[in-house]
C-alpha cells in the first residue's frame, strides 16, 4: 500500500466576496488542476451552491454560516474536482448525461496515478497541465486518512437540461447545455444581470478536450452559441473570473485552433 506522511491543517477552504450575493470558495490544499471554483449565491427562498470541490472536508461546516437556508447544489458536470461535496445537500441538480457520476462518486484515491492512470495523465500533460505531484493535495483536514479517502456518492434528486430555470426568488438562472468537455456540462445563466457560471466550458486557462468523454465537433458549436450571449461576467470553474469580451477572446481563439 503506498504510504506518505502528510502535514495536517485547520482550514481546508479558503473564501473571497465577490459582491453582496455571491462569494467564491476553493480549496488551496489541493493540486492546481483540481482546484475549481466553487460558488455560492444567496437569494431570497433559497441559496445556490455552483459545484462542491474534492469533498476531503466537509463544505457545510466549513461555510455553513453563508447558507441562508434551503441550497440547491448544481453540478456543471461529474467530473471529480467538481462533485466531492454535493452528498451533503438534500437537493442535487444536475443534467442526465452526468448524474451517474454523481450517485457513483468515481474518486477512489487521492494518489494521481492509481485514480487515473499514466493514460490520462500523459494526456493532460500534454493538454497543458504538468501533473508533478504525485497525490491531489499537499496536506490533509484533521480526521482524514490518505490511503483511505473515498468520494461518497450523492442523490440527485433534479434532472435538468437546456432551458429548465434555477428559481432562488429574486434571481432566475436559466440552465445551458455546453457540451465539449463533457456530455452534460451546463451553465446557469442570469440574462437580468448578464452573469454566466460556465463550469469547465470555458475558464481563462488550458481547456480540456481530448478527455475520454470530450467532444471537439461539441464544444466548437459550444463556443460558437457564447459568442452570441450578451455576457457581462463570466465565473468559470477554475481561474479568476472574466468579463464578456474575454469569454469571445477566448472562445474565437479555440475556434481558431479547433476549426
Amino acid at each position: 500500500m503506498l504510504r506518505r506522511m502528510m502535514r495536517v491543517v485547520d482550514r481546508w477552504f479558503e473564501r473571497t466576496s465577490v459582491d453582496d450575493a455571491i462569494t467564491l470558495l476553493w480549496e488551496p490544499h489541493v493540486v492546481e488542476l483540481m482546484r475549481c471554483n466553487i460558488w455560492h449565491v444567496r437569494g431570497r427562498d433559497r441559496d445556490l451552491l455552483v459545484d462542491t470541490g474534492m469533498g476531503v472536508s466537509s463544505l457545510v461546516d466549513a461555510a455553513g454560516d453563508l447558507f441562508g437556508g434551503s441550497v440547491t447544489a448544481v453540478a456543471t458536470h461529474g467530473h471529480d474536482d467538481h462533485i466531492g461535496g454535493h452528498h451533503e445537500f438534500d437537493d442535487v441538480v444536475a443534467h442526465p448525461l452526468e448524474a451517474q457520476l454523481l450517485e457513483r462518486a468515481p474518486l477512489r484515491s487521492l494518489h494521481i496515478e492509481t485514480a487515473w492512470g499514466r493514460e490520462v495523465i500523459d494526456g493532460l500533460t500534454a493538454s497543458g497541465y504538468a501533473l508533478e505531484h504525485e497525490w491531489f493535495v499537499d496536506a490533509l483536514p484533521a480526521g482524514v486518512v490518505l490511503e483511505t479517502f473515498r468520494q461518497r456518492p450523492a442523490r440527485v434528486t433534479r434532472l435538468v437540461d437546456e432551458g429548465d430555470v434555477i428559481d432562488l426568488g429574486d434571481r432566475r438562472f436559466e440552465v445551458l447545455h455546453l457540451p465539449g468537455h463533457s456530455p452534460g456540462s451546463i451553465g446557469l445563466w442570469e440574462a437580468a444581470t448578464g452573469t454566466l457560471f460556465s463550469g469547465d466550458a470555458i475558464y481563462d486557462g488550458p481547456l480540456l478536450d481530448e478527455l475520454p468523454e470530450s467532444d471537439i465537433d461539441a464544444y466548437c458549436r459550444t463556443m460558437e452559441r457564447l459568442l452570441t450571449l450578451p455576457v457581462r461576467v463570466v465565473h468559470g470553474g477554475h481561474d479568476p473570473s472574466f468579463d464578456g469580451d474575454r469569454l469571445r477572446e477566448l472562445a474565437r481563439a479555440y475556434l481558431a485552433r479547433r476549426r
